[in-house]
């Protein structure tokens, strides 16, 4: 019984033993017309032994790459496509640096940080308007995304102001875009606790704004 540790080593395992006999018999054939219709009817059975291979681009140029590497670049046929090098492929990838910026609020990402800070740049008071309440509103969806609860309208508007330095600012922090329907629009649900939570936090907010309008009136 022979072991596959007596056999020679397989480049590409996913093909399997039999595939790799094939490329050592063809690299044997002296007739170059000849050795270049068993490789191509090697590129055959490696396509159908790998069908998920299809679902990649340029799949074909996939395969007689693994081919040639298969024969350690040694096969010599007419390749369709340009023969790679083995330094080429054996190279290491560029090492990529750790983004080194801090990001203030995390849920909300580095892009949302980046736009409100450049708000300054914005003169008209149209166009501030617009990223106010735009930015509000997608910071609030962004904030509900990470965390699937109810959201305060007072707590969006001061993030967004801290992150626009002051720059923007929510007039009324109650005309955003509800939570049940942002939330809908992500598909997802508010937990009747959470729901409870909101109700209370609108009827108190509503109730102090009576008490503080009474005590006005009394003076």
């Amino acid at each position: 019984m022979e072991y596959n540790t007596a056999r020679g080593k397989l480049l590409l395992p996913e093909y399997g033993r039999n595939v790799q006999n094939m490329i050592q018999h063809a690299m044997e054939i002296e007739d170059r017309e000849e050795r270049n219709r068993a490789a191509r009817a090697i590129i055959e059975v490696m396509g159908q032994l790998n069908p998920h291979l299809r679902d990649v681009d340029d799949y074909r140029h996939k395969l007689w790459t693994h081919l040639f590497v298969m024969s350690d670049f040694k096969l010599d046929v007419d390749s369709p496509f340009e023969i790679p090098e083995m330094e080429s492929l054996q190279e290491k990838p560029q090492k990529v640096e750790y983004p080194k910026s801090k990001i203030r609020f995390g849920h909300f990402g580095q892009y949302t940080q980046k736009i409100l800070e450049k708000s300054k740049s914005l003169e008209d008071e149209g166009e501030r308007e617009y990223m106010t309440n735009a930015m509000a509103n997608f910071m609030k969806k962004q904030y509900l995304l990470h965390n699937n609860s109810a959201v305060e309208n007072n707590v969006i508007a001061d993030q967004l102001m801290e992150l626009s330095q002051g720059d923007l600012k929510i007039e009324n922090p109650d005309d955003l875009v509800s939570t049940n329907l942002l939330l809908k629009e992500l598909g997802l649900k508010q937990s009747a606790r959470n729901q409870k939570n909101q109700k209370n936090n609108k009827n108190n907010r509503r109730s102090n704004s009576r008490k503080k309008k009474s005590n006005h009136r009394s003076k």
